[in-house]
């Protein structure tokens, strides 16, 4: 359900082969929370005018979608991927929802922005993070490339503390969701690595620590649905 931007082992190649797919894909697996997910990361994009928004790993565009939709103030949002054909769907679905004056993809890697210092307002990723090699090296990149006072808002999958929630969670994502996405996508092993990375990746508090060594601050999290997604923030200091 993620694409890669600066991805570990050219995991944005696998998900290239699924981007015809992927949108309904994430609509039909999440049952549309996806949707929601990616509208209360977008609420919370502090408005100002000029806004200037980085999203990496964009895929598709749905998140600079979503944050266009909410603040017309954008000035400009730049869709950061490896994956070329996700960006041509995010091209293409900014020009049908009247953005593509404001909204732009850019093929690029998360541990790299090629952006000077204290480019932008906001750093957004969503479900994406989990997918990049070093993750440290790419979370100081978005803390160079945010002005100070800046934004991170950093959207993923976690696992649910609730127990009952957490056993019927983890059976839909180990076996009904790397079925169906595989017959659908015709690439089983693409659902099958999605488990698979979110249980081995970092969430909760664990996560929050790691933006904090990034040199963020304010760092707090918003658990989701029952905690099956978490929205994290933080802010560079200043300003």
């Amino acid at each position: 359900m993620r694409r890669a931007g600066g991805s570990r082992n050219g995991t944005w190649e696998m998900f290239d082969g699924i981007a015809a797919r992927y949108d309904l894909l994430n609509r039909v697996l999440s049952f549309g929370r996806d949707r929601a997910w990616r509208r209360a990361l977008a609420r919370q994009v502090r408005i100002r005018s000029g806004l200037r928004v980085l999203d990496a790993a964009t895929g598709t565009g749905d998140v600079l979608a979503a944050v266009a939709g909410e603040h017309r103030e954008i000035g400009l949002g730049v869709g950061w991927d490896m994956a070329g054909a996700m960006l041509g769907i995010a091209r293409r679905k900014f020009a049908r929802l009247g953005f593509d004056d404001r909204l732009a993809p850019a093929r690029g890697d998360a541990q790299r922005v090629a952006f000077p210092d204290e480019t932008f307002d906001a750093v957004t990723i969503a479900f994406g993070i989990r997918n990049v090699q070093d993750v440290g090296m790419a979370l100081r990149e978005f803390h160079r490339v945010l002005k100070p006072g800046g934004q991170l808002l950093t959207l993923e999958f976690s696992i649910p503390d609730n127990r009952p929630i957490r056993r019927m969670y983890l059976f839909y994502f180990r076996h009904i969701l790397p079925f169906v996405g595989g017959i659908v996508s015709s690439d089983r092993a693409a659902y099958r690595y999605l488990n698979r990375s979110v249980e081995s990746f970092p969430y909760g508090e664990a996560f929050c620590a790691r933006i904090r060594a990034a040199g963020f601050v304010g760092v707090r999290r918003r658990p989701l649905t029952w905690g099956i997604a978490t929205l994290y923030l933080g802010e560079k200091p200043g300003a």
